[in-house]
Parts: structure tokens; C-alpha cells; sequence
């Protein structure tokens, strides 16, 4: 079993329905586990868009909306909608990935540091909203 298996296995257990999100070489493991699974891929134009109907669910539904993207450029996308949601109050959660920032051998292709990215949003009442995974 792959440890994307498990990841959709997660998301299935949590409950989610839907994740908004857009394919691309980084995330094809994780697409191919949401293929056989019972959540509904809504594949958008844009990360950005992936992350406002995710942010639109959440706040419609109360349930967490996922939205997920590639790395690099792709989860950079994702900033406004994320940050939108932590505006409004809608639960969120979003799913992209980090390149090692150092030995990396494809030196500085797609290679852009999310993380640092993602740490300004954060909630006016809440310092600590945003939760990154390393």
C-alpha cells in the first residue's frame, strides 16, 4: 500500500466528499489513489479557483473544504483562497508539496519555499491557524 492510500483512506474516514484541486506531475500518486476512492475530484483551471471553491464549501457546509496543487509555482496559487478562507472563517484545508530547498538535483526548477510562504496567513484572533506539516 502506498502512502497515498492511506492519505485518501484518511480523508475518507474524516468524511470529505469533495477536494478541488488541479493535476500535474507532483500530485499524480495522490490522484491515483482519489481515483478509487469514494471522493469526487473537481479538477479547475487554476489553484486559485481550487482553493476558493474549497474555502466557498467550507463556508457553506461548516466541513472542511480541500483543495490540493503541485509544488512550486502551483501551491503559491493557492495563497489568496487560503487566505480568504482564514478571513471568513471557512475551514480549509490544502495539499501541495515542498521541494528540498537544499541537495536538490534539479537545482532551482519549480523550486519555491511554501512553507515560508504559508506562514504570514494567519487568523487576526487565532496566531496560530495555520498548521504546516513537515
Amino acid at each position: 500500500m502506498k502512502a497515498s492510500d492511506l492519505f485518501v483512506k484518511q480523508l475518507e474516514e474524516e468524511g470529505v466528499e469533495y477536494i478541488f484541486g488541479l493535476p500535474g506531475e507532483e500530485n499524480l500518486d495522490f490522484l491515483e489513489s482519489l481515483r478509487t476512492s469514494q471522493i469526487k475530484v473537481v479538477v479547475t483551471r487554476h489553484e486559485q479557483a481550487a482553493a476558493f471553491m474549497a474555502a466557498t464549501y467550507g463556508r457553506l457546509t461548516g466541513k472542511a473544504g480541500i483543495c490540493f496543487s503541485t509544488l512550486g509555482p502551483g501551491a503559491a496559487n493557492l495563497v489568496t483562497g487560503i487566505a480568504h478562507a482564514n478571513l471568513v472563517g471557512a475551514p480549509l484545508v490544502s495539499i501541495s508539496g515542498q521541494k528540498a530547498l537544499r541537495d536538490n538535483r534539479q537545482a532551482s526548477f519549480r523550486l519555491s519555499d511554501i512553507v515560508s510562504l504559508m506562514q504570514p496567513i494567519r487568523s487576526i484572533n487565532d496566531p496560530h491557524t495555520i498548521k504546516v506539516m513537515k
